[in-house]
């Protein structure tokens, strides 16, 4: 009998979400090695919840179970009763539902990606029927949600009830044991892993034909953890004699979309910037050819599928020196790595990029030879390998300890 695990995410796909893409490519990596992989993708988007119980669209729980590519993919839904419904009313709908599928299968392991929602869940189940569960860290739910003051308690509670906890890099897997210093001995930190990609026969992008001159680039779903406020002071601080084009392919967060406007409307170079809007990932991955030079000038960002994306493209990346970013590129090896909140340093990497095209290759090759060689999936696959043995107990003597990025 194969052993059977189960792994909670907010998010898989046909879902556009960096979270949801490397629970796809996890779940494949453990089915490799034998086990019988389950995900059950939590619908608790509470704007949607609530969006519909002011039109009268009421819904009871619901669980619908599909296969795709080997993994049972189950997606729960929280009831939809009242407009005065709350985030426990929801919550603990769904893990009602948690509940009846490990009743159903039996699950011989529980894997949470992000601590706070996902974590708790997943970790009291895990405490009530018995059996261990390993949570993955992937950013903002140490970076941010660990100032909520309502969420503290319980990432605490669930870093300290975790059998293993994993981290995408060396900062976040820090904090945690700043936070919890008990689980020194039962984590460890690596990256996320990426399969190789063929740019030369993706579909030209809608807004190609609005990119003019040197083009910096950048991708995802910004937000202020993305550092933009500094990228736009350094390239106003720029002396160039030649066009300029900002690329921001993706969309800002809805919460934040004003003040971005605002910014961006302020700025002096308004019209030399260029958003997509939401696009798909193949979508997202076809603007890359087009970039000379790719800005990840983060805050803090986990390990972005977005960075290891552009450097198979064998982009020239700025980036800083926070989480797996700091850790992955070495400055003026492989890319240039400044401080963080620094735009006059920002700007000091960026100028002798875009006046030099041979740097640019240079730093773009040696970007796509590390990524082929150190976030191969195969050396992905031999972490999670070690992980699920250490959880189990079926380590041997003579295996490696786990050894961090």
């Amino acid at each position: 009998m194969r052993r059977k695990i189960c792994i909670t995410a907010l998010e898989f796909p046909p879902d556009i979400g960096g979270v949801g893409e490397s629970v796809q490519r996890i779940s494949h990596m453990l089915m490799d090695l034998g086990f019988e992989v389950h995900v059950a993708v939590f619908r608790a988007v509470f704007r949607e919840q609530r969006a519909k119980a002011a039109a009268g669209e009421f819904q009871r729980p619901s669980c619908q179970t599909t296969q795709k590519d080997g993994v049972l993919v189950h997606r729960l839904q929280p009831a939809v009763r009242s407009t005065q419904a709350k985030e426990q009313d929801y919550f603990c709908d769904l893990y009602g539902q948690l509940q009846s599928l490990h009743r159903q299968y039996q699950f011989d392991v529980l894997h949470a990606f992000f601590i706070n929602e996902m974590g708790f869940l997943t970790t009291l189940l895990g405490q009530e029927a018995g059996i261990p569960v390993i949570n993955s860290v992937r950013g903002a739910d140490l970076h941010k949600h660990a100032f909520s003051p309502q969420q503290f308690g319980q990432i605490t509670w669930t870093l300290e009830n975790s059998a293993w906890t994993t981290f995408v890099s060396r900062d976040l897997m820090q904090r945690a044991q700043a936070l919890v210093p008990s689980i020194r001995n039962k984590s460890s930190a690596f990256w996320n892993a990426i399969s190789p990609l063929d740019f030369s026969h993706l579909p030209q992008p809608a807004l190609a034909d609005k990119l003019q001159g040197t083009i910096i680039g950048s991708v995802g779903s910004f937000r202020d953890k993305k550092g933009l406020e500094y990228l736009l002071d350094a390239c106003q601080s720029l002396e160039l004699n030649t066009p300029l084009t900002l690329l921001f392919v993706g969309d800002f967060v809805a919460k934040e979309r004003e003040y971005w406007q605002r910014v961006i409307q302020n700025s002096s170079l308004a019209d030399q910037i260029v958003i997509t809007g939401k696009v798909s990932r193949t979508e997202a991955l076809a603007y890359l050819p087009y970039m000379d030079i790719f800005a990840i000038p983060s805050l803090h960002d986990g390990c972005p599928n977005a960075l290891l994306e552009a450097m198979l493209a064998a982009k020239a990346v700025v980036g800083t020196n926070v989480d797996a970013i700091g850790e992955i590129l070495e400055d003026n090896v492989n890319g240039r790595v400044v401080r963080p909140a620094d735009s006059m340093a920002l700007a000091q990497a960026l100028q002798p990029l875009i006046t030099q095209p041979q740097l640019r290759e240079r730093l773009g090759l040696a970007a796509r030879e590390t990524v082929l060689q150190k976030m191969a999936p195969s050396v992905e696959q031999q972490q999670w390998q070690r992980v699920y043995q250490q959880v189990l107990g079926t380590t041997q003597p003579s295996d490696p300890i786990l050894s961090l990025v």
